[in-house]
């Protein structure tokens, strides 16, 4: 299927034309040397600069006879922790091409969770971006004495440790040719390591076969085309990126542009207006908080005037998806479009073809907003089992309460408590070294457990309901989805986070993190010293957010309303063990973490 497709052609590598990742390099560089492949922020000239796909290719090779001469044999491991950058990519396309196994890590993740995602995948070799990467590998140095080099794309000043290289002085010089070992389809080419909301992180192992189809079968929804330019601003060591947002348009010969940093992100679209936009919902949600922030302090008239023009945005938008008959405020939308929605699509660079949203879920009032405004938004949904995507909608069959339809070759079936289970040639091979838990994931006909409940509709829509493990049960026998809640109470630009407890107690509260920007406003305006210690237990504090709250869960059942809360100031975090490095929270954790004030909130009761 194709968006704004007219006159336009697709140059689409077949996965049995790749045969492996590295086979996919090989094939993009024969036909498309001289085209964009990476464009890249240099912080020394201050200048974007781009390099092409045969310049690329001549890197890898480069790459490659430096992985040699460190003796590495087929099938050893090598770890990459690096932020996304065309040095990612060679690493991974170099080790590929040689038959190595690449084992991501999150640069953020806390030192001990990598030190064990090394020792259990026990890779051989690891590539960091610099001395911030290096003072975490240097707190758990004395648990990696079986890594044999370390090397650092920037150099570490007053570094002792004899294994640790500059990448400028590992990398040899002079012309080497590009190295493609032919493992087959079916060689182990990763292994990534989920980070687990419970226990240690289990290590995925994904076949080079399992990666390229799903890249094929997810462009099969949208068309990429070789003009099409990709922001990339989500960690590689997702899966979600790493499938969609670097071989997929290595496949489809695209170009793609690495973001700055989070905080740049806003003038990145600007500069580099991209056509494609590979996202998570919380980016979506903190541009929504930001426009409603801001339309608080416009007039009336102007608050009027954005509501309509999403209004009548989506009546257009339900028109063309032929869910809804023409009406004649769609005669205003040219107008509306022009005074309004215009202006919030140029500040994501004016040029977006399309924005893929996945890896959780996205509030429908946020995906009706932009859709409204003139975002094609389509969701998608996966796991990182599964390579990861399972299902997504397209531009022509939009329904964005849902996660789409499968991918053409995944089957789907509905188990047990509404369990979604899928066979697709994008199943995992299994969890690295645990046959255990692979088993107790894949049963023996082949159906992975996704632990996802869901409901299909006529058309295959599939609708996520909820998550078999994360259901609170009150007292008094009533179930409750916190996620649910948690999504419509961050929908209030307030809260930055928030996690809804109540598991076997009489009624539900929920824990509080306030957004930073907001607090001090809100203190002063009650009343109240910011900065002063008590001030989050203020009683005047805690009815102001059980208002708030309250008005963002009016629509669930009278059981599941939140009676008690607990204020934060200070956010939940990757380094304190209470995120994971995607970002879900560690909830057994938090739940340790904020004992004391949970004891509070029900004592008496």
């Amino acid at each position: 299927m194709s968006n704004h497709s007219a006159g336009r052609s697709t140059d689409v590598i077949l996965p049995e034309q790749a045969q492996t990742l590295a086979g996919l390099l090989r094939e993009r560089v024969r036909r498309s040397p001289d085209a964009v492949a990476y464009r890249q922020f240099n912080p020394q000239t201050q200048q974007w600069e781009d390099m092409r796909w045969g310049e690329l290719g001549q890197m890898v090779a480069r790459w490659q006879a430096a992985l040699a001469r460190e003796g590495l044999e087929h099938g050893d491991r090598v770890a990459v922790m690096l932020r996304n950058c065309r040095e990612w990519v060679m690493f991974d396309q170099a080790a590929a091409g040689m038959g190595l196994v690449v084992v991501p890590l999150y640069t953020d993740d806390r030192p001990e969770n990598i030190a064990y995602i090394l020792q259990n995948a026990g890779a051989r070799l690891l590539l960091i971006g610099g001395k911030d990467h290096w003072a975490r590998i240097a707190q758990v140095r004395d648990q990696l004495g079986f890594l044999l080099r370390i090397v650092s794309v920037t150099p570490v000043p007053d570094a002792s440790d004899p294994r640790l290289l500059s990448l400028d002085a590992w990398l040899p010089a002079g012309d080497y040719a590009l190295q493609v070992e032919d493992g087959g389809g079916d060689a182990l080419a990763t292994i990534v390591y989920t980070s687990g909301t419970t226990g240690r992180p289990k290590g995925v192992m994904l076949s080079h076969r399992n990666i390229l189809w799903n890249a094929y079968a997810a462009q099969l929804k949208i068309s990429v085309y070789p003009d099409d330019l990709f922001l990339s601003f989500l960690p590689l060591s997702h899966t979600f990126e790493r499938t969609v947002g670097y071989y997929l348009p290595m496949m489809c010969g695209a170009t793609i542009a690495y973001n700055r940093s989070i905080p740049e992100l806003a003038t990145d679209l600007l500069t580099i207006r991209p056509t494609i936009l590979v996202s998570v919902p919380r980016i979506f949600e903190r541009i929504y908080n930001k426009i409603q922030a801001g339309l608080t302090k416009k007039t009336p008239l102007a608050r009027r005037l954005f509501t309509t023009a999403a209004d009548i945005g989506w009546q257009r938008f339900e028109y063309q998806q032929g869910r809804a008959a023409r009406s004649a405020g769609l005669l205003l939308w040219p107008l509306l479009n022009k005074l309004v929605a215009a202006k919030v699509m140029a500040r994501l660079g004016g040029r977006l073809r399309f924005a893929v949203c996945g890896g959780a879920p996205l509030p429908p009032a946020i995906a009706r907003l932009f859709i409204g405004l003139g975002l094609p938004l389509v969701q998608g949904y996966g796991l990182t089992e599964t390579s990861p995507v399972l299902a997504a909608n397209s531009i022509e069959d939009n329904q964005p309460f849902s996660v789409g339809t499968p991918l053409a070759d995944v089957e789907v079936r509905i188990g047990a408590e509404d369990e979604l289970l899928v066979r697709s040639p994008g199943v995992m091979l299994g969890y690295w070294d645990d046959a255990g838990a692979t088993a107790a994931m894949i049963d023996a006909e082949g159906w992975l457990h996704t632990g996802d409940q869901v409901r299909i509709d006529e058309q295959r829509h599939v609708f996520i309901t909820g998550r078999l493990k994360e259901i609170l049960v009150l007292a008094n026998g009533e179930k409750v989805p916190p996620a649910d809640m948690e999504m419509a109470i961050l929908m209030d630009p307030w809260f930055e986070q928030v996690m809804v407890i109540g598991d076997n107690r009489p009624f539900l509260s929920a824990l509080i993190v306030f957004n930073a920007e907001r607090w001090p406003l809100e203190a002063a305006r009650l009343g109240l010293d910011p900065e002063a210690e008590d001030a989050l237990n203020d009683e005047r504090v805690c009815a102001a957010v059980l208002r708030r709250v309250a008005e963002c869960i009016r629509e669930f059942p009278g059981y599941a309303q939140i009676r008690r809360v607990a204020c934060y100031r200070e956010p939940w975090s990757v380094d304190a063990d209470l995120m994971t490095p995607t970002l879900k929270l560690r909830r057994a954790r938090v739940l340790e973490h904020c004992r004391d004030d949970i004891e509070r909130l029900y004592a008496g009761h």
